[in-house]
């Protein structure tokens, strides 16, 4: 069974999302909130998906000092997935960016997905994260494959929410040697952390959503 917060900006909209996962018998919504109240409530109800319903990109601050992105997968609802800050979203630690009006069938599948650790992203979500300016990350060279092979096995394991004992049980290679695959890619890709490298990673082309 998948625990699911939902977080909306109005009670009719909370209502559509409740009903529509209901209709999943593998699902439990466990609590449903406005969007503050849904983050205030996370470590209480403790669920595997956090689906938040927004018009809007302003969410990524509030999920990052909410300590929600470290324990479940976050999924946005969004009026403009063009316009929402993609690469800002994908470092706090959402996993999914679907539009508002998306349906049911959608949800339950981003919902399913995210859970096992990939990420889920609209077209135009996509669109707008390969559009980041490359002046952000000049040392990227698209026309290059700056990872090895390892490098970028290790980087897909990362994306799909792997820890560090989970890739070298995998590998059959070291806890160490997975932290040095880890730097080696940090340094390469100019990444501050595991999100940004994937984002970059996704750019490159290194890693398919």
């Amino acid at each position: 069974m998948t625990r699911v917060l939902i977080g909306a900006t109005s009670g009719a909209e909370r209502a559509r999302l409740e009903s529509s996962l209901t209709k999943n018998a593998t699902f439990e919504v466990v609590g449903s909130f406005s969007i503050d109240q849904a983050l205030a409530h996370f470590e209480e109800l403790q669920p595997d998906v956090v689906l938040l319903e927004s018009p809007a990109d302003e969410l990524s601050a509030e999920i990052e000092s909410s300590g929600v992105s470290s324990d479940a997968a976050i999924i946005i609802l969004t009026d403009d997935t063009e316009k929402f800050l993609t690469g800002s979203a994908l470092n706090s630690g959402v996993r999914a960016i679907l539009p508002r009006e998306v349906k049911p069938e959608e949800i339950f599948a981003a919902v399913q997905a995210c859970v096992t650790g990939l990420v889920v992203l609209h077209p135009d979500a996509l669109d707008s994260l390969l559009a980041v300016d490359a002046d952000e990350h000049p040392e990227l060279d698209f026309s290059d494959q700056i990872l090895t092979p390892r490098e970028i096995e290790v980087l897909r394991m990362i994306a799909e929410g792997l820890g560090n004992k989970e890739i070298a049980s995998k590998l059959k290679i070291s806890d160490h040697t997975v932290k040095f695959h880890i730097s080696a890619i940090f340094a390469k890709l100019g990444a501050v952390n595991r999100a940004e490298a994937v984002t970059l990673g996704i750019r490159l082309g290194v890693i398919m959503v």
